[in-house]
């Protein structure tokens, strides 16, 4: 769908995982992700070697992955990204499993599954309310 000026507009809707708002840059990747080992919590870079993401920081962005992997700490490892100022604003899954889950609900990081990730592009500027995800640009 396209508004105004040419600018895409889409709406998504998912299945809530945590409930709350947020707005910012996509950062996409095909890959799942581990928080515990992949993603330092003092930084929010993602470190897991050959991963996708590897070198990029994901404080304050719309995390667009199709589903975690890992260790249950990566609950954790969300929780102390949160507490230290560098968890991102938002959380999008293709599948939503419990690890990432219980890290985003104890965050309070807005989160989202069951929405086709393949129509967000990295860049989209991307809001979540609850159960929707609106690509506004």
């Amino acid at each position: 769908m396209r508004g105004r000026c040419g600018e895409r507009k889409m709406e998504l809707e998912g299945r809530v995982i945590s409930k709350g708002v947020a707005k910012g840059e996509a950062i996409i990747t095909k890959q799942p992700i581990s928080f515990y080992g992949g993603v330092d919590p003092n930084t929010s870079e993602v470190i897991e070697k050959g991963h996708e993401l590897q070198g990029q920081k994901v404080k304050g962005k719309i995390l667009v992955f199709p589903n975690g992997k890992g260790s249950t700490v990566g609950s954790y490892t969300l929780y102390r990204m949160k507490k230290n100022g560098v968890a991102p604003a938002g959380i999008v899954n293709k599948e939503c499993e419990t690890v990432v889950a219980v890290g985003a609900i104890i965050s309070e990081i807005p989160c989202v599954d069951g929405i086709d990730i393949s129509k967000i592009r990295n860049g989209d500027i991307v809001r979540l309310v609850n159960s929707v995800v609106t690509i506004e640009e």
